[in-house]
């Protein structure tokens, strides 16, 4: 039995006590400044008001000023916080952790620094200092997992990445189960990445959905779905060319990492309803009002990928307009641009001979 710390009560960072817990472990489950209500309810009736569930028993909430009380005795960390939250979360652990702390994170984002994208695992990691930064390595969690399915304990498939092959095992023997199945991958770039584009590239998907609602369509075998997938085709391929660009290995983005976890967020993820009510035509603040409050991490992803392709194509690493799909998603969502996308740029089998040269 192990004690296992997750920093987020957030629903991902919530969800993943389950595994944790159904293999008898002790969890620990710390909120963020973000969190107050959700610990206030799970301390006062075990509701968690996201998730719409009671979390078991065995999941002990604590507010983030007692995350120093919480730490004490765990055997590994977990984070659950957003991609805006890494920084913070290796700011207030960094005094706190001992040198060796097993270390997992299903926080999805990129980092631009102005010449390179920055995987997160990386970003956490640079808020450690030296001497204990080259004790840990962060393990990223990534795949096909929505939180309301894993916290019902739905078979569920991810993959665990790191550095190294220890940590990530180290990692599966904490959480795999009957119905929690991990998988390695040392590719920590290309998982990554992978994690954060998808969230971007679902929400353009989605898009077919709400234009053929806005035509008066209902869902049914007829429907955009011609458009979907040629959409769907795109996103991947546009994956796999900038895991070339970024060091990481093409190959993931048409495993779970990449495809697995753009289906999962295109049927369940809050992406694709923000995805659907944009296609309806609504400007991108009237979408976010009505998503109320839910987190849109493909916004600041796009926002990273725009200075990013800027940069690479600035660079020579990448030709300028070589991810159409994802150069649209970013005026339509952030500049409210009219959303039908550049097919007749799609599929460009000049980008794939230049990359591999």
């Amino acid at each position: 039995m192990a004690v296992i710390v997750i920093l987020g009560a957030g629903m991902m960072g919530t969800a993943l006590a389950w595994p944790f817990l159904d293999r008898g472990h002790v969890v620990r489950l710390v909120g963020t400044h973000l969190d107050d209500e959700i610990v206030a309810s799970l301390r006062a009736r075990r509701l968690h008001p996201k998730l719409h569930l009671d979390v078991p028993e065995g999941i002990e909430p604590y507010a983030v000023d007692e995350l120093p009380r919480a730490l004490e005795g765990a055997d590994a960390v977990a984070l659950g916080v957003s991609s805006a939250g890494v920084r913070w979360a290796g700011e207030r652990l960094a005094p706190l952790l001992r040198p060796g702390t097993p270390v997992a994170m299903v926080s999805k984002g990129l980092e631009w620094d102005g010449s390179e994208l920055r995987v997160l695992p990386e970003v956490f990691a640079s808020e450690l200092p030296e001497a204990l930064r080259s004790t840990i390595d962060p393990v990223g969690i990534a795949g096909p997992c929505i939180a309301g399915e894993l916290a019902r304990r739905v078979p569920t498939t991810v993959v665990f990445t790191a550095r190294t092959a220890e940590a990530p095992r180290a990692w599966a023997a904490l959480a795999a189960g009957q119905y929690y199945h991990v998988f390695p991958s040392d590719d920590v770039i290309g998982v990554e990445a992978c994690a954060a584009l998808k969230n971007a590239y679902a929400m353009g998907i989605a898009l077919a959905t709400g234009m053929h609602a806005a035509t008066g369509g209902t869902a049914g075998s007829i429907g955009f779905h011609n458009l979907e997938a040629a959409l769907f085709a795109q996103s991947v391929f546009e994956m796999r060319a900038l895991l070339r660009v970024l060091g990481g290995n093409p190959e993931t983005a048409s495993g779970l990492a990449g495809l697995g976890d753009l289906d999962v967020t295109c049927n369940g993820g809050r992406t694709g309803r923000f995805g659907h009510l944009l296609g309806l035509g609504l400007g991108p603040d009237e979408a976010v009002r009505r998503m109320q409050g839910a987190t849109l991490e493909c916004l600041e992803i796009l926002r990273t990928l725009r200075a990013a392709l800027a940069g690479y194509a600035a660079s020579g690493r990448l030709p300028a307009g070589a991810l159409p799909l994802a150069e649209h998603l970013a005026r339509v969502a952030l500049d409210g641009a009219p959303v039908f996308p550049p097919l007749e740029r799609f599929f460009d089998p000049a980008l794939t001979a230049s990359l591999a040269r």
